[in-house]
């Protein structure tokens, strides 16, 4: 789902980043009106949980992967301004850090994922979470949030001016669905588990020692740690459409990082470098989080 640097026109990524840093900036003023300060943990074990699940590729059709997003998630358990926050710091990490979706693309993906993906996740449960439909509401705001952040990605391809055959975009359009569906099955399953193990993990603020948080923080550890061993290593649907359409060929990379594509370079081992790379960014994620509810809770005190 990440766009890599080459893939879309200068006009169309410019145009993102500047319109996605005032967006961020007013969903962090939103998130700070009634931010608690006993918060500020549960920001960060939601973010290394969302980093690490988004590590774990998993095949949607032939040749082709997808991974949770979490934006319809973190939307449920933190609010839309507030998750709008950390899921742009994970989409940062990863792109500065990872090489994992672009830098000069890092608008892009923020508009599709951490602004238009979370909304359009939360809109689902906004409207119908109070009713007996409260379990779809959940289902449905995983599988939209998916599918606005695709069809953004493939409006901003075309407006760049690839050109993408019609059976090349049926299947990709195709690929997306199930990615939607499964988001959305996933989605539901988490919140499941953890009000099974918190009666009203999602109505109410999680406690940060409450049992549904240290399960977060357990899952997260064994996701960036040995997750690996079960990743798809197809391309994901950006990327298959990508070699597709040839313009797989125009990805550049404009920075090299120690830990780039989740594998510490600096460990002989394969299995070790990409153990340590997932808790390096679990424990980044956690980091960063928790600085921004700081600084949240810093400047709502003034």
């Amino acid at each position: 789902m990440h766009i890599p640097d080459g893939f879309l026109a200068t006009p169309v990524w410019a145009t993102l980043d500047v319109a996605a840093a005032p967006a961020v900036l007013y969903a962090a003023r939103r998130a700070q009106r009634g931010f608690e300060e006993s918060q500020i943990p549960l920001l960060g074990v939601l973010g290394a949980f969302v980093f690490a699940a988004q590590m774990i590729n998993f095949p949607v059709g032939p040749g082709t992967s997808g991974h949770l997003v979490g934006g319809a998630l973190l939307a449920f358990t933190l609010g839309p301004a507030a998750a709008t926050v950390v899921m742009t710091a994970i989409l940062a990490i990863q792109a500065l850090v990872f090489q994992d979706g672009g830098i000069l693309a890092l608008g892009a993906n923020i508009a599709n994922m951490a602004l238009a993906g979370v909304l359009a996740g939360y809109l689902p449960y906004a409207l119908w979470s109070s009713t007996r439909w409260r379990k779809w509401s959940i289902f449905a705001g995983g599988t939209l949030s998916v599918l606005v952040s695709a069809m953004l990605a493939l409006s901003e391809l075309l407006a760049s001016g690839v050109r993408i055959g019609g059976t090349a975009l049926g299947i990709a359009l195709l690929l997306f669905a199930s990615s939607a569906i499964l988001e959305g099955g996933i989605t539901l399953a988490v919140v499941q588990a953890l009000e099974r193990i918190q009666p009203r993990t999602i109505q109410a603020p999680l406690a940060c020692r409450s049992a549904a948080v240290r399960l977060l923080a357990l899952a997260s550890i064994v996701l960036a740690s040995v997750g690996f061993l079960v990743v798809s290593a197809a391309p994901d649907g950006i990327e298959r459409l990508g070699q597709q359409s040839g313009i797989a060929t125009q990805v550049r990379t404009l920075m090299h990082t120690p830990l780039a594509n989740y594998q510490a370079a600096f460990l002989t081992s394969d299995s070790l470098g990409k153990a340590a790379a997932g808790l390096a960014g679990a424990a980044l994620i956690y980091g960063a989080c928790l600085l921004l509810g700081r600084a949240a809770a810093r400047n709502r005190s003034l």
